[in-house]
């Protein structure tokens, strides 16, 4: 009996180290606390997290806080309430609508290897860095990933054949990179083709963006056949910059639920089709720029404002008829196609409407009245156009007023005193019109960053307070005109001033020698003529939310 009492005791004492390493690992990773888990990360996990920080410049600090043992309480970390697997890793760059913070808080390097031993992340965000190299081949071990975003890199290479594997992929974007070679078969071939074999894993994807840089030279080509019905329901789906197919592709008339489509520069040389027209109440998104899409719109619309503000971009195609007239946008962008007949007496109507461009087309008529009414309008964009007429008077309550460009028209008559009692106008382009008058001193009170009155009718002196009272501008343009007397020397008081140009008028006297002294200053055109390049088009944009 003794022996017995004393083999039990011996085994106790031989097993005892082993059961207490292991309720200690226990309480580190689990500790129960008010009935909630306080988790710590696992240690392997940890150590991967640090192999990839380690391969990283962070200029701005932004892994600063990946210090200490429980990694869960990292900046960019999440994990699993009760197992502690690392189950998030959000490293977005945070700082996209901040020119000056952006580009210092990039991450800078490659995609580790180590990360592929975070077995249970479901989410992998390393977008709006500086990223190079190749994405690792065994991605696809990370099985357990929905969605997965590395766009807005410098990451080269083709895509891992092993990324076909991600079975509960819901959303997928690798646009703006430098990828090149080829797509493995579940996802297809972005040196050749694409087609819809390559899509039969992905049952769950919600989210679809190939999204190329421009000079990638449109190398993706997209085989579908016209048949095709996807086992996935798109919300979304972006396409840049790739060759889609000649034809409206067919298969997207099967996804229902799209709120966001992105087709630009695809190769469409088509009519866009009516189901697409039937989506709008539910679009929040519509981009098909940069196509050779033909034929009427319809008019009037409705777009969703379910996702904060709206945007249809159908610019630079060969879309023909009346302007048309689209409810609920915030931008409306329809450039550079083949519109005609007038500009909509009640444009005034599309009160939500932010930015409105609708330069290059074949319209004609005067400008209606009522478009002073759109009140939280910041861009305006009608030049060239074939409008004729005065410039409508009433412009005081467009407040947030920052762009209006009339340029390239037929317009005639002066300056409106009204354009000016906005003063948060920046860029003022009514050149290559027949306007007439003085200048008008109510000019002096907005806060201009680049005027162009070129090639008008515009008569008497260069005003002095052009100089004393303008000292935000940038660019001046008043080539072309019938200006006389001298070039008054308070011009060299615009400091920031890059651009000048006053060719082609009837000034007289010698030329302010200060002018030469201007730090800024990169062109100035006195004489002859001068390239359009020189007069930058500027566009107000927001990030999509």
């Amino acid at each position: 009996m003794a022996t017995r009492k004393t083999f039990i005791l011996f085994l106790v004492l031989l097993l005892l180290p082993l059961f207490l390493e292991f309720f200690l690992l226990e309480a580190l990773v689990i500790n129960s606390t008010d009935g909630d888990r306080d988790v710590v990360c696992i240690k392997m996990e940890r150590k991967a997290l640090l192999k990839f920080k380690g391969g990283l410049e962070d200029p701005s600090g932004r892994l600063s806080s990946w210090v200490g043992g429980d990694c869960c309480k990292w900046q960019g970390v999440d994990c699993n309430n009760e197992t502690g697997h690392v189950i998030k890793l959000d490293l977005k760059n945070p700082y996209q609508s901040d020119e000056a913070a952006f580009p210092l808080s990039r991450l800078i390097g490659q995609i580790s290897d180590s990360l592929l031993d975070l077995k249970y992340l479901n989410y992998l965000d390393l977008s709006k860095n500086e990223l190079s190299g190749l994405i690792p081949d065994s991605i696809g071990n990370l099985d357990h990933l929905r969605y997965l975003d590395l766009s807005d890199n410098s990451i080269s290479g083709s895509i891992p054949a092993s990324i076909g594997r991600l079975l509960l992929l819901e959303e997928l974007d690798l646009s703006h990179n430098g990828m090149n070679g080829t797509i493995p078969e579940t996802i297809g071939q972005l040196k050749e083709r694409v087609s819809e074999i390559h899509f039969m894993g992905l049952i769950k994807l919600e989210y679809f963006s190939s999204y190329l840089s421009p000079a990638t030279n449109n190398s993706l080509v997209f085989d579908i056949t016209s048949d095709w019905i996807p086992p996935f329901s798109l919300k979304v789906i972006r396409i840049g910059n790739c060759i889609l197919s000649q034809t409206f592709p067919a298969w997207l008339g099967t996804q229902k639920e799209l709120y966001q489509i992105i087709l630009h520069n695809v190769g469409i040389s088509d009519t866009v089709p009516e189901w697409l027209w039937k989506l709008s109440p539910q679009l929040g998104w519509l981009d098909l720029s940069r196509n050779q899409l033909r034929g009427k719109p319809p008019s009037p619309l409705s777009f969703s404002t379910s996702h904060g503000w709206s945007m249809a971009d159908l610019s630079f195609n060969r879309l023909e008829g009346p302007l048309p007239l689209w409810y609920n946008l915030t931008y409306l962008v329809l450039g550079n196609n083949l519109f005609s007949g007038p500009v909509p007496s009640n444009i005034g109507e599309l009160s939500s409407l932010r930015v409105l461009t609708i330069s290059g087309n074949l319209l004609n008529g005067t400008i209606p009245s009522s478009l002073t009414n759109l009140k939280y309008l910041r861009i305006i964009d009608l030049s060239n156009n074939h409008l004729s007429g005065k410039i409508p008077n009433h412009w005081n309550d467009m407040e947030m007023l920052g762009i209006i460009d009339l340029s390239k028209n037929r317009l005639y008559g002066e300056i409106p005193s009204s354009i000016c009692s906005i003063h948060v106008i920046y860029f003022l382009k009514l050149g290559d019109n027949n306007l007439s008058g003085e200048l008008s001193p109510s000019l002096q009170n907005c806060s201009l960053y680049s005027l162009d009155l070129g090639n008008n009718r515009f008569s008497g002196e260069i005003p002095k307070w052009i100089g004393e009272r303008m000292s935000s501008l940038k660019q001046l343009r008043l080539r072309g005109n019938m200006l006389t007397g001298n070039i008054p020397e308070q011009l060299c008081g615009l400091s920031d001033l890059r651009i000048l140009d006053l060719a082609l008028n009837n000034l007289s006297g010698s030329i302010p020698p200060c002018l030469g002294h201007l730090s800024a200053m990169n062109h100035v055109t006195l004489l002859g003529p001068s390239p359009d390049y020189l007069y930058t088009d500027y566009y107000y944009t927001e990030e999509w939310s």
